[in-house]
């Protein structure tokens, strides 16, 4: 740990900065808040900025064209003109010139002083940028390769004599120098001539006003590779919102962060900086949190866990969870720090360029809110032993799919589907709410990837199974499946699949696009493939994520097959083939997805209206991409209806649905069912945050688990059943009335199902506080054999007795839920291999307000009876 004296040295030597002319009234100046995109993505090895692009192009409807930015980490030496060793060892000075006649006074007054300059390169960029729609053009920016002058580190020695290696002492003075370019060109005076977009070692940082996918197409980075990328839509939520210098990333010096969200505190953190003689010149709540986060990891040396900590406390129940020495370092950190944590809803992506053990490690790191009031989802990929291996953290998961999709269409080494996906708990005592990808390069030019939670545990996300890999398959004969009904081929499919190779399953799709003639053999093959995407099942050596893609890509072929001859049992639509006025009788529709855009008056989700107003009841979503809102805008009592979603679907999916059957083959985002009214939902997945907000009724069954804030403020008649857990707030507000008397419930069983369909009690069936908070009616059925969940988890509600009426209630929907899934009743309720009865296994919890009303009702009913 560094001295006490030297971090006092550190930030008085800060004291010769200026301090920026801050307008008032500009920093109190707000924008509109709400839910940017951005994405992160590390790999083993360098990618191409393409790859990002697509994931920014899908969650475009995330921005608004004013301010986009990326950063990239890792970088390849040769597409610099660089050597290795000076993209290693030089300090990468990346200036936005928005005067390019302040140039020569930049050079002259802030960079030939201080640096020795080794390569000066031009960022290329369009021609135009009018071609892209862009009002105000980007900057010309110049990327100086520099190392610190030796008199320049001397006197700064001289002056402040830091006890820090010489590197230490150099990231300082090029940290110190910034400043002052910025506050002279940038800040100071209210002048917008130039700025520094980044000044660490092997990092990147580009950003204007426009989109994130923009920064990508202008400054040509679709080839630039790097092996840790970042980006961001929309704008900074405080300071000069339409302005290149305030576009995500903000930097400190060897870190780049991008941040969804807003801050309550944004005063009281810039004050807690200029405590320490920072002070932030672009005004945004993200820039506050690039320099917090540098000055408790760099200046400071806290560890990253410790860094993390300090953003985002554990506090309540979690922090009573932790180890007695974890608490007491904890709370110390919390004392001393406590007015730099962001108060409000936030997710930071931070791409880091470090070094341990004198050798370099590139980071992403992703950190949650700890009310987890802003989405986020991570995801893995591991291509086998010697493959490369590739992560992620984003706002949605539709936008790691897209990114991946673009990796497949390009390497065979890279497939369509993570092997697993999963969100943080912020600020909990299971995971931290942060999770760190780190690439670590060998002599070889090679690199190996990791993942840890906040803890530094490692999160074990590598399959022993084998990834498909290409290799000129021809169909072959092969063995015919049974002529029976759909599930019959399934079964004798999963039967052979723990002994088949990739070819085999090849072959057995190959098959089912030949029985795909006519409408009946569509009708069984589509079933056949939807089997096998819902359901969990052995499959021997061979990767669950990989079979995914392959089964998408039979689909694919099926979908292609039904555009090119429509019969009277199928019709089809797109975005280009919107031509259907009628439905045959019986007649199914499926609309290709693709081409559509996510929401506004040309969607999908109001061309699925369209066509349900044309009179099909049976309709298919092929191909999801992001797609908000389908399932919504029907009106009321569309009892009949079943809507059917393939793909990687966008928020608000099922919203006020009233009547239909619909069935999301795949796991949902965020804004899921909020207020449902009836009718059937089926996810074959997780679904994101507020899931089920303010629902007022209906059927909805989640093979997986909630993320954060499901069913809070729901009403009327609801009746859940998630298979999984929710990291929070599950039922907080629940207004359900009496279940007995046809209120609602939710079911949650606290189980997981492994690839090969095994089920696994999960280490607790709820892992958060505010279970059933403030709740007013209903109940929740946990299925909690260990009575694992305790009373300190409960904030407004309490254990009551389970009784036979309970069990006769719950029953039906666990029946359904079995159909739905192939998950027997009789499987939940066998514990540790024993089969007991429901009152060993479910637990029940009631409102506290329930029961007083219900003594209440009790006492009104004798008294009206006796007298």
């Amino acid at each position: 740990m560094i001295a006490r004296s030297t971090i006092h040295t550190i930030l008085e030597s800060r004291k010769t900065l200026a301090r920026p002319l801050h307008d008032p009234a500009l920093a109190r100046e707000q924008a509109a808040e709400g839910g940017c995109g951005v994405i992160g993505i590390a790999c083993s090895e360098r990618i191409p900025g393409r790859h990002l692009l697509q994931s920014l192009i899908q969650m475009r409807n995330r921005g608004n064209g004013k301010g986009g930015g990326v950063a990239a980490v890792g970088l390849s030496p040769e597409e610099f003109g660089v050597s290795p060793a000076v993209m290693q060892d030089d300090y990468l000075l990346v200036v936005a010139y928005l005067d390019p006649e302040s140039r020569a006074e930049v050079e002259a007054k802030h960079i030939a002083p201080t640096f020795e300059v080794d390569h000066v390169r031009e960022a290329p960029h369009l021609a135009d940028h009018i071609t892209l729609g862009l009002d105000v053009p980007p900057p010309q920016v110049v990327q100086y390769f520099v190392r610190v002058k030796a008199e320049v580190y001397e006197a700064f020695q001289a002056e402040h004599s830091l006890d820090l290696t010489r590197t230490e002492v150099e990231d300082e003075i090029v940290y110190q120098n910034s400043f002052r370019l910025n506050s002279e060109f940038y800040a100071a005076t209210g002048e917008t001539r130039a700025f520094v977009l980044s000044h660490g070692k092997n990092l990147l940082v580009l950003k204007m006003v426009g989109y994130g996918d923009d920064v990508v197409r202008y400054y040509r980075l679709e080839d630039v590779h790097a092996h840790v990328w970042i980006g961001h839509h929309r704008y900074p939520t405080k300071g000069r919102v339409w302005h290149p210098g305030g576009a995500h990333p903000f930097v400190g010096l060897n870190e780049a962060l991008v941040h969804n969200g807003d801050f309550a505190n944004y005063a009281s953190i810039t004050e807690y900086l200029a405590q320490r003689n920072i002070y932030p010149l672009f005004l945004t709540d993200t820039e506050v949190s690039a320099l917090t986060f540098d000055l408790l990891y760099r200046t400071y040396r806290y560890p990253l866990e410790y860094v993390i900590e300090a953003l985002a406390p554990t506090t309540e129940r979690d922090f009573a969870m932790l180890p007695p020495e974890k608490q007491q370092l904890y709370e110390m950190l919390q004392v001393t720090h406590m007015h730099c944590s962001p108060d409000g809803p936030w997710f930071f992506l931070i791409a880091q360029s470090d070094r341990e053990d004198d050798q370099p490690v590139y980071r992403l790191t992703g950190i949650t809110d700890t009310s987890m009031l802003r989405p986020q989802v991570f995801a893995w990929q591991q291509s086998g032993e010697d493959g490369p291996a590739i992560g992620f953290a984003a706002s949605e998961k539709q936008g790691i799919d897209a990114a991946l999709a673009s990796l497949a269409s390009e390497d065979a080494r890279f497939w369509s589907h993570a092997d697993r996906y999963w969100n943080a708990r912020g600020g909990s005592h299971t995971d931290g709410g942060a999770f760190v990808f780190s690439v670590r390069p060998d002599e070889d030019d090679s690199a190996h990837l990791s993942c840890a939670d906040k803890f530094g545990r490692p999160v074990g996300v590598v399959s022993s199974q084998a990834p498909y890999r290409p290799n000129g398959h021809h169909p072959r004969p092969f063995p015919s499946p049974p002529e029976g009904q759909a599930s019959e081929v399934f079964d004798w499919a999963v039967a052979r699949l723990p002994n088949w190779g990739y070819h085999d399953v090849l072959d057995f799709l190959n098959t089912l696009e030949v029985m795909a003639a006519g409408d009946e053999g569509r009708e069984r093959t589509l079933e056949i493939l939807t089997l096998l995407v819902d359901r969990r099942y052995p499959t021997g050596n061979l990767r669950r994520s990989s079979l995914l893609s392959l089964y998408d890509a039979c689909f694919s072929r099926v979908v292609e097959g039904i555009c090119e001859s429509p019969s009277r049992g199928y019709a089809y639509s797109s975005a280009s083939r919107r031509h259907l006025d009628s439905a045959l009788p019986g007649q199914k529709v499926v609309v290709d997805a693709p081409g559509f855009p996510p929401e506004g008056p040309d969607s999908l989700a109001l061309e699925v209206v369209r066509l349900y107003e044309a009179g099909f009841r049976r309709i298919v979503v092929a191909h999801a991409q992001g797609h908000r809102f389908l399932g919504s805008g029907f009106g009321a009592n569309t009892k009949g209806l079943v809507l059917d979603v393939y793909g990687s679907s966008g928020d608000y999916l099922a919203s006020g649905i009233d009547g239909m059957d619909l069935r999301l083959h795949g796991s949902g985002q965020d804004q899921m069912a909020q207020i449902m009214k009836s009718g059937t939902l089926a996810v074959y997945g997780d679904v994101g945050q507020t899931f089920m907000y303010g629902a007022k009724g209906g059927e909805a069954y989640v093979l997986g688990s909630a993320a954060g804030r499901p069913l809070i403020n729901a009403v009327g008649r609801p009746r859940v059943v998630i298979n999984g857990t929710c990291l929070d707030y599950l039922a907080e507000s629940f207004m359900a009335g009496d279940p007995h008397a046809g209120g609602g419930f939710v079911i949650l069983n606290g189980i997981t199902l492994t690839d090969g369909g095994e089920v696994v009690e999960m280490e607790t069936p709820y892992p958060g506080g505010n279970l059933f908070s403030l709740a007013s009616g209903g109940a929740i059925f946990i299925r909690d054999p260990h009575q694992q969940v305790g009373t300190d988890q409960l904030n407004g509600g309490e254990f009551a007795p389970f009784e036979a009426r309970d069990w006769a209630l719950i029953e039906p929907y666990l029946e359904e839920n079995a159909r739905r899934f192939a998950l027997p009743v009789e499987t939940l309720l066998t514990v540790d291999g024993e089969r007991r009865s429901p009152v060993e296994v479910y637990r029940k919890i009631a409102p506290k307000a329930l029961r007083a009303l219900q003594a209440e009702e009790a006492w009104v009913h004798n008294h009206n009876h006796k007298h």
